[in-house]
């Protein structure tokens, strides 16, 4: 199977529609429809029903979906990858972290020193994203190394080492009722009508449905919650970030979140390993 026939068959299964993944990739739709029967013929199945009107996809053609997605990203990280060991070759940085933008700020600043200090520490780059971006950064070859944090990420198929865990706390306007407790429970932060948790974004850029206020970032979770707008349950590590105009309460039942840093398993970057040496010493 040739990655040129999985990007095709991506497209037609994403847009089900011809004319559209024509146009998407850039040719003409007779050879995409002939690719695709191609494909069909040499794997022995049907991976699209086709009728006048409407594609849909078969349960073959679902895997295949699945499968190629995954196999298309393989290839795309395993380019990024090689590039950016070029790049280290003539000097540019070699290495790049990723983290999700408000966490885990000072245990980040106290290995990045600590790196900083080893002889021949290769350079880092740091970049900052949306939560929940940072598993997909690492995995696509964006990055080589990851600040992840469970539950919430997930580190299937990556190396990692536990670098910390802690609890949580409810983060609440100054001066609300609640922050008077010495503990809270999930239930209480939850059943606020008037301090709704916020939405995150998927990672298709879609919101789920609810109550709550959507948020791209802390920066801008902290200031509604300041102004009244929302409520949110943050690992215990935010608390020096929190500023005026909010409190944090331990909320006794929320699942502990541990820090980890994840990289790809089949990585064999000496750069790489320095720093993760650097990370479980401290």
């Amino acid at each position: 199977m040739e990655t040129r026939e999985l990007r095709y068959f991506v497209a037609v299964a994403e847009e089900l529609h011809f004319g559209r993944a024509a146009e998407r990739l850039g040719i003409a739709q007779p050879p995409l429809s002939r690719a695709i029967q191609r494909l069909e013929r040499r794997l022995g199945t049907t991976l699209l029903d086709r009728t006048n009107r409407t594609i849909a996809l078969t349960g073959p053609g679902a895997v295949l979906l699945r499968e190629g997605r995954a196999a298309l990203d393989a290839v795309e990280a395993a380019d990024r990858r090689t590039r950016r060991a070029a790049a280290a070759a003539t000097g540019r940085p070699a290495l790049v972290l990723v983290t999700k933008a408000g966490a885990a700020g000072e245990l980040l600043a106290k290995l990045l020193d600590a790196h900083a200090a080893e002889p021949s520490a290769a350079p880092v780059d740091v970049l900052l994203c949306a939560p929940g971006e940072q598993e997909r950064l690492l995995r696509d070859g964006r990055a080589d190394v990851a600040l992840l944090h469970r539950p919430f990420d997930s580190t299937t198929g990556l190396d990692t080492e536990e670098l910390r865990t802690e609890g949580q706390v409810a983060v609440l306007p100054a001066g609300h009722p609640l922050t008077t407790r010495p503990h809270l429970l999930t239930a209480d932060v939850t059943g606020l009508p008037d301090l709704p948790l916020p939405r995150w974004p998927r990672p298709d850029g879609s919101y789920p449905d609810g109550p709550g206020l959507r948020v791209r970032d802390h920066v801008q979770l902290l200031q509604l919650i300041a102004l009244g707008r929302a409520s949110a349950i943050l690992p215990e590590s935010s608390r020096p970030h929190l500023g005026d105009g909010l409190t944090a309460v331990p909320v006794l039942d929320a699942p502990p979140v541990t820090t980890v840093i994840a990289w790809p398993p089949h990585s064999r970057s000496p750069a790489l390993a320095a720093l993760i040496r650097t990370a479980t010493r401290l």
